[in-house]
């Protein structure tokens, strides 16, 4: 059975810093491409960030540039988000996701990141 499971997020003052974490279980994590997702109340999914199989690549969203990093550990088969300077904006659930193309095949249950300001 593979299973994704986000940790976290909570809540956070602008301008803090957040270290959310996925977990993933059940597939063979280095052959996977790792995705960050976030859906805010009322929007739709968004596309946050993403990191090839073995780190060569990341890429982001115009919005979070310079201040989240994507990054992996294989050998804990766990992928990370570090938040810096959060914004009221920022605020969301956020979801992992594996890929082994253009799509996600697997998908976390999201973590949920407040930013108060």
């Amino acid at each position: 059975q593979v299973q994704l499971v986000e940790s976290g997020g909570g809540l956070v003052q602008a301008g803090g810093s957040l270290r959310l974490a996925c977990a993933a279980s059940g597939l063979t994590f280095n052959r996977y491409s790792m995705r960050w997702f976030r859906q805010a109340p009322g929007k739709e999914r968004e596309f946050v960030a993403a990191i090839s199989w073995s780190s060569i690549g990341t890429t982001y969203v115009d919005s979070v540039k310079g201040r989240f990093t994507i990054s992996r550990d294989n050998a804990k088969n766990t992928v990370y988000l570090r938040m810096n300077n959060l914004k009221p904006e920022d605020t969301a659930v956020y979801y992992c996701a594996a890929a082994s193309g253009t799509g996600s095949d697997y998908w976390g249950q999201g973590t949920q990141v407040t930013v108060s300001s």
